[in-house]
């Protein structure tokens, strides 16, 4: 009796899982439905790969299927045919802060490049209330994704204002809390900018302690070198700075939009592609980012005016134009202006007390004022200042930089209200000028390497482990193109205009650009790093 139930009770079990097979196999016939799918593109994942060909299908703002999606449905499809499609961009070291927060929360300038996240507060600058900064963002909305450093020069500055001088241990321990309220806020590791004041007042060991806070939290380094040039420790010794804190503080440490200014020092980027890769040969974790431009942007009183000189703020500054340090303070200047290439390379970018000199040089604007460069310099200064576009970089330097593994691309650049001053084109154009330029016109990168450079290369550095590759449940930031068409247009002399050739911008899986056209809509986020 025994045996005859279990048998019935086995052909039971039998009869039911093969009706369940039998449903399961129905089911997963039925076609597969998505929000929106992707078909017929040239798929590069961002890892460097060769394009293949694929179809995505994405829901909500994760891709849930990727491959041959035959049969497949979606509320929206999109044929990419002839297209190429690739993650979103990640633009490592922006100035677009003010612009997202205020009345471009749109980013169009961004989006019309590619860029579906950048990483805000580089250089040491910014907020140090991350929260509040956040919660701005949050809650007024933004078209792209953005992630945030705690910045050392604006943590010095609330400590020891414009001091040149090291901390006191109480000092310095307020200064470890408020990189660590940053931290703990959700930044993604801690800026710097030696170069600027007052954060060239401090010495590497305070560096150190505060990277050491972001090495705590999983973080990263980032620092705008303290010497691009030969101001003063020489641009090699300032990218062994960077290495240094990498490795004493246990953290990955990325130079800053990495270059050899002036003619001084040009042709040293081999030598600091040599100190780099040696680093990373015994462990080091360092890295690098640049924009694909011969000239830099910065302000006037920072391209020329000597750090002792800022100790104690602009009141201090005034004094010591109009005092007895005028003279020390001319000779100085000068001969910083002549570590630039001179006043032909300066060019106004922005200048409010007198918008007429935008765009004109330097020695334009001194030979109208009928002052030396120098002079005329310190007169815009003592009127509120003025940013300035450099011309001091040389190609093959910036070829040599752009061809390593471990160079990320930045834009380096603002989001300004089209027809306000004359920006560096940088923050219009700098992704697609780089593939115009480096990828189509001259060949010195290939497109898988170019992509992997604005894409996973940064996630992985940065911790961004659901961004930056195109695969399986990743986050659906996603760019469809014809290489081919992507241009830069913004120039030097007319910087106002949108970068072209982008078709389809996707962040979050919601369409920002579709077919050319902005959308409008917002559904950008601050990434904050997963911690355990």
């Amino acid at each position: 009796m025994f045996q005859r139930n279990a048998l019935i009770f086995c052909l039971l079990a039998f009869c039911l899982l093969a009706a369940t097979s039998l449903a399961t196999a129905r089911l997963s016939t039925q076609p597969a439905t998505y929000d929106l799918l992707i078909r017929n593109g040239r798929v590069l994942d961002g890892t460097g790969n060769p394009w293949l060909a694929a179809d995505l299908g994405i829901t909500g703002d994760r891709i849930v299927a990727m491959g041959h999606l035959d049969g497949a449905t979606a509320a929206r499809t999109i044929d990419a045919t002839g297209l190429t499609v690739t993650p979103g961009f990640i633009d490592v070291h922006s100035h677009a802060s003010n612009g997202l927060a205020g009345s471009l929360k749109e980013g169009r300038q961004l989006i019309a490049q590619g860029l579906t996240t950048v990483v805000l507060n580089p250089d040491g600058g910014g907020p140090i209330d991350l929260r509040g900064q956040r919660a701005l963002f949050e809650r007024g909305g933004i078209g792209v994704n953005v992630a945030l450093y705690t910045p050392h020069g604006s943590i010095r500055r609330e400590v020891l204002g414009m001091a040149d001088r090291a901390p006191t241990a109480a000092e310095l321990d307020r200064m470890i809390a408020l990189a660590r309220s940053g931290m703990e806020a959700g930044a993604i590791g801690l800026s710097s900018g030696l170069y600027y004041a007052p954060g060239s007042y401090a010495k590497l060991d305070e560096v150190i302690a505060l990277a050491r806070v972001a090495a705590d939290f999983g973080g990263v380094y980032e620092s705008h070198v303290r010497d691009e040039a030969d101001y003063n420790i020489g641009v090699v010794a300032a990218v062994d700075e960077v290495i240094r804190v990498a490795d004493e503080a246990k953290l990955p440490g990325i130079v800053a939009h990495m270059k050899a200014l002036g003619p001084g020092t040009w042709g040293q980027s081999k030598t600091l592609v040599q100190h780099i890769q040696k680093a990373r040969d015994r462990g080091v974790q360092v890295y690098a980012d640049q924009y694909p431009y011969d000239a830099s942007g910065t302000g006037l009183e920072a391209a020329l005016v000597p750090r002792w000189a800022e100790v104690g703020g602009a009141a201090e500054l005034r004094k010591r134009i109009d005092g007895p340090d005028h003279s020390r303070l001319v000779s100085e200047m000068t001969a910083n202006l002549a570590r630039r290439g001179g006043s032909k390379t300066l060019v106004i970018s922005r200048y409010e007390p007198d918008p007429s000199l935008e765009g004109k040089s330097l020695e334009d604007v001194s030979a109208g004022m009928r002052l030396s460069p120098t002079e005329a310099a310190l007169s815009m200064i003592m009127r509120g200042g003025a940013s300035v576009i450099s011309f001091n970089m040389s190609e093959p330097d910036i070829e040599h930089i752009m061809r390593q593994p471990f160079t990320m691309t930045c834009t380096d650049g603002d989001l300004v209200a089209f027809g306000s001053g004359k920006p560096h084109p940088r923050g219009n154009g700098a992704f697609a000028r780089k593939l115009r330029v480096y990828v189509n016109e001259r060949g010195v990168i290939d497109l898988p390497f170019a992509i992997r450079s604005m894409t996973s290369l940064p996630a992985s550095v940065l911790g961004m482990k659901d961004r930056g590759v195109l695969r399986y449940h990743a986050r659906a930031d996603v760019l469809i193109f014809d290489p081919v068409k992507v241009r830069d247009t913004a120039t030097y002399q007319d910087p106002h205009q949108l970068a072209d050739g982008i078709q389809y911008v996707i962040v979050n899986g919601v369409l920002v650009r579709d077919a050319g056209a902005f959308t409008g809509k917002l559904p950008g986020k601050v990434i904050v790093p997963e911690r355990k």
